[in-house]
C-alpha cells in the first residue's frame, strides 16, 4: 500500500467515524442523557462503568470519542510525515486541535452541568470537525488529482454560490443547536403551521428560535436548489454531490416535521441532527471541488505564456 493511498483511507476512516460520533452525540441530547455520568475524564470514578440507563448513551459518546481522538492524532502524525503539500499538512494539525478542543468543551459542559454557551459551542464544533475530517478525506483522495471534465467558464462562479449554501446551512445548524440545547424542539407544536398561524406570536426566546430554525430550513433549500440548479447546468462532473445534497433536503425537511409530529422521539430528533450534518459536509464538498474546477478552468484559459502550475 502507498502511503498516499494509507492515508486516504485513514482520513475517510476518520471521517466516518465522526459521523458515527456525531449520531451518538446526538442520542446523549434526545434522550436527556447528558449528565448521566456526573464527573470527568473519568465515569463515575472508572474507566469502564456499568452501562445501564443514560450512562450507556454518556459513556458510550465517550468512548466514539476517544476512537475519533486517536483516529485524528494518527492521521495527523501521518499527514505530517507522508504528505508533501503543506496546506494539507497543516489541516491536519488543525483537526487534531479541534479535537483536543472538542475534548476539553465536551468536559467542561459536564463539569458545569450543562450552560447553554458551551454546550451550543461544542455542538457547533462537532460540525465543523466533521467537514475538516470530510476535506481532508477529499485530498488525500486519488481524484482530486485527476483532471476535471469541461467546466463552462462563460457561467457565474459556482465556488462563491457552494460557499454561500455552505454558509446559510451551517448557520441552520447553529440554530438548531441552539434550539436542542434550549429545550425549545417544541415550543412551536404544530407544523406546518405554527399555533394555527403562518407567523406565530414570538412572545418567548424558545418560540423565537424555533421558528428563526423553520425560516432557516426555507433559506436552506432555497440556497441548495439554486446552487443545484446551477450544477445541472454547467458542471455536470459535480452532478452527483449535487443531487445528493437535494436529496438530503428533502429528507432532512422530512425529519424535522417527524420531530414535531412524534413529540421529539429519539429516533427522529436524532437522525435531524445526522442528515443536518451529512448536508453541511456535502455543501463543503461542492464548494472545495467547485474551487478546484475554477483553479483549473482559469489555468487552462490563460495564454500559455503566463500559465502556472494549479496546485493539487
Amino acid at each position: 500500500m502507498s502511503p498516499s493511498r494509507g492515508i486516504h483511507r485513514l482520513a475517510v476512516a476518520t471521517a466516518a467515524a465522526t459521523f458515527v460520533l456525531l449520531f451518538v452525540g446526538g442520542l446523549v441530547t434526545s434522550t436527556g442523557s447528558g449528565l448521566a455520568v456526573p464527573d470527568w475524564p473519568l465515569s463515575f470514578g472508572q474507566v469502564f462503568p456499568p452501562m445501564v440507563g443514560g450512562v450507556l448513551f454518556e459513556h458510550g459518546h465517550r468512548l466514539a470519542a476517544t476512537l475519533v481522538g486517536c483516529l485524528t492524532l494518527l492521521l495527523a502524525l501521518w499527514l505530517a510525515i507522508g504528505e508533501p503539500r503543506p496546506m494539507v499538512r497543516a489541516a491536519g494539525l488543525l483537526a487534531l486541535f479541534a479535537v483536543v478542543l472538542q475534548g476539553v468543551l465536551g468536559g467542561v459542559t459536564v463539569l458545569y452541568k450543562l450552560p447553554l454557551a458551551v454546550s451550543v459551542t461544542h455542538a457547533c464544533l462537532a460540525q465543523a470537525f466533521f467537514c475538516l475530517t470530510v476535506v481532508l478525506a477529499i485530498l488525500t483522495g486519488p481524484r482530486w488529482a485527476a483532471p476535471p471534465a469541461r467546466v463552462d467558464s462563460d457561467q457565474p462562479p459556482l465556488t462563491l454560490l457552494a460557499g454561500a449554501t455552505t454558509a446559510v446551512v451551517f448557520g441552520q445548524l447553529v440554530l438548531g443547536a441552539l434550539m436542542r440545547h434550549m429545550g425549545a424542539g417544541l415550543a412551536v407544536p404544530d407544523f406546518p403551521l405554527a399555533f394555527g398561524r403562518l407567523l406565530p406570536p414570538l412572545t418567548t426566546p424558545s418560540i423565537t428560535i424555533h421558528f428563526a430554525h423553520r425560516i432557516g430550513a426555507l433559506a436552506v433549500t432555497l440556497a441548495v436548489g439554486a446552487t443545484v440548479i446551477h450544477v445541472l447546468r454547467h458542471c455536470p462532473e459535480l452532478r452527483r454531490l449535487a443531487l445528493l445534497a437535494a436529496a438530503l433536503v428533502v429528507v432532512q425537511i422530512t425529519l424535522g416535521a417527524s420531530v414535531i409530529w412524534t413529540r421529539r422521539a429519539v429516533v427522529p430528533t436524532t437522525s435531524h441532527l445526522a442528515v443536518g450534518a451529512a448536508l453541511l459536509a456535502t455543501c463543503v464538498a461542492l464548494t472545495l471541488h467547485a474551487t478546484r474546477l475554477g483553479a483549473r478552468s482559469k489555468a487552462r484559459a490563460a495564454p500559455i505564456g503566463f500559465r502556472r502550475e494549479v496546485p493539487a
